[in-house]
């Protein structure tokens, strides 16, 4: 009996040692493969954004992307303030279709002024614009002066 109590003893710790194992293996392959996959998106998105911003392409045309922006502005309100003098002198019906290109004029100057300002906003983007170019446009303003 005694013979047997040992043997069931030697039993008992066989298969515990052997469940302990596969447990480890299973713990050190997820910790170590496991974490390779769970942090793959990140570590994707950074590569991503190495590739991107990193680029010399990427950070030219960010600059520039900032002056044609700015200059968009500044050429809707060249053109707003043209056809607003052009109306002073104007028949009835050119009036009327100053008024339509003026109203159009002012909607593609707000879309780009906040363009500018999402743009300038963005973390990426901004270590990119021009410090003489001004950190944010205001909509409500009727000139915008862009310096190079």
């Amino acid at each position: 009996m005694g013979e047997l109590r040992e043997g069931a003893r030697i039993g008992t710790w066989l298969v515990c040692g052997i469940v302990g194992l596969a447990i480890l293996y299973v713990v050190g392959a997820f910790a170590f493969g496991g974490a390779g996959w769970i942090t793959a998106p990140f570590r994707g998105e950074v590569e991503e954004r190495e590739r991107t911003v990193g680029s010399g392409a990427f950070r030219l045309t960010t600059y520039e992307e900032f002056f044609d922006l700015c200059e968009a502005v500044q050429n809707a309100e060249g053109t707003i303030l043209a056809l607003q003098q052009e109306r002073e002198s104007a028949s009835e019906a050119r009036r009327a279709q100053i008024d339509q290109s003026v109203t159009a004029l002012r909607a593609t100057r707000i879309e780009s002024v906040n363009d500018y300002n999402t743009k300038a906003a963005q973390e990426h983007r901004a270590p990119f614009r021009d410090r003489d170019l001004p950190y944010r446009l205001d909509v409500d303003a009727e000139k915008t002066t862009c310096t190079a």
